[in-house]
C-alpha cells in the first residue's frame, strides 16, 4: 500500500514539475535570446527561483534554509554542496542567496523540457573529455572574475553510496585557490529520504533543510594545499549531514549550546 501511495504521489509531483517547467520555458527562451548573456542568466535564475518556490508549495517538498543572513553578498563565493536527490535543483534555486553559475553534466541536456532550460543556465561539462573539463573551468573562472558566484557539487554526480558523501573531485578547490575565492559549503538534509535516487517510488512529501556552513577562506593557500582544503570542507559537510545540530553549535545529546 505504501508503494502504491508513493507512486501516486510521485506521479502528482512529476505532473506539477512538468507543468511549471512548461510555463517557465517561454520566459527562459525569451531572456536567453534577447538579453546579454550575464543579464539573461540572472533573469533566468529569477524565473527558476519562482518555478522552484511554486513547485515546493504545490508538491509538498518544502524547503527551509539556515544561515542565509550570514553570507556576505558583497563578494563572490564558490558554493560546494552535497548531491543526493533530484530535488537538489529545487533546493539550490530557493536556498542560495546569491546569483550563481552552476557546473552541470552535459547529459542532463537530453532531458525533455528541463534540458532546454538547463543548458541556458549552467556551465556544461563532459567529464570524459579533457577539452570539456578545461573549457568548463575557464568559464567558471570567467564568471568569478565578473563578480559572479558559482555552484559545484564536488561529488561530481549524485551520491548513490550509503555514506553521507561520496568522494570529492579537486575542481572546486583548485578554482577556489587559483581565483582566491572563499568557499561556502552547504548541505541539504533529508533530500535523499524524500526522493531516493535508487528507489524513487518511495517518494514522500516533507521538509528539506539547507544549511549554509561558515565561509572557508583560501587566503595564502597554494595548489599544494588542495588535499587539505578538500578534506576540511568534506569533514565539515559530513559532520553537518550526520549531526545537523552541530551546524548551529548545539549539542545533540543535551540540546545545549557549545561553549565558544
Amino acid at each position: 500500500m505504501r508503494k502504491v501511495l508513493s507512486s501516486l504521489y510521485l506521479l502528482y509531483a512529476s505532473m506539477i514539475f512538468i507543468a511549471l517547467m512548461l510555463m517557465a520555458l517561454p520566459f527562459v527562451l525569451l531572456f536567453s535570446a534577447l538579453l546579454p548573456i550575464d543579464t539573461g542568466k540572472r533573469s533566468i535564475l529569477v524565473v527558476l527561483r519562482i518555478w522552484a518556490s511554486l513547485f515546493s508549495v504545490f508538491s509538498g517538498f518544502w524547503i527551509t534554509t539556515k544561515n542565509r543572513s550570514e553570507v556576505d553578498n558583497s563578494k563572490s563565493h564558490i558554493y560546494v554542496g552535497n548531491h543526493g536527490s533530484y530535488l537538489d535543483a529545487v533546493a539550490v534555486c530557493i536556498s542560495l542567496p546569491q546569483y550563481f553559475s552552476a557546473l552541470g553534466k552535459v547529459e542532463i541536456t537530453k532531458v525533455p523540457v528541463f534540458g532546454l532550460i538547463y543548458k541556458r543556465i549552467v556551465v556544461l561539462i563532459d567529464r570524459s573529455s579533457k577539452e570539456s573539463r578545461e573549457k568548463s573551468v575557464a568559464a567558471l573562472k570567467k564568471d568569478i572574475a565578473n563578480g559572479q558566484s558559482i555552484l559545484i557539487f564536488a561529488e561530481g554526480t549524485m551520491n548513490q553510496t550509503e555514506r553521507p558523501l561520496a568522494d570529492f573531485y579537486d575542481g572546486a578547490f583548485r578554482i577556489a585557490i587559483e581565483t582566491q575565492t572563499p568557499i561556502i559549503p552547504f548541505v541539504m538534509i533529508n533530500n535523499r529520504k524524500l526522493l531516493p535516487r535508487k528507489e524513487p517510488l518511495l517518494a514522500r512529501p516533507g521538509l528539506i533543510t539547507t544549511i549554509l556552513l561558515p565561509e572557508v577562506s583560501v587566503v595564502r593557500l597554494g595548489m599544494e594545499d588542495v588535499p587539505m582544503l578538500k578534506k576540511q570542507v568534506f569533514d565539515a559537510m559530513a559532520d553537518a549531514i550526520t549531526n545537523p545540530l552541530s551546524a548551529f553549535g548545539i549539542s545533540p545529546q543535551r540540546g545545549e549550546k557549545k561553549a565558544l
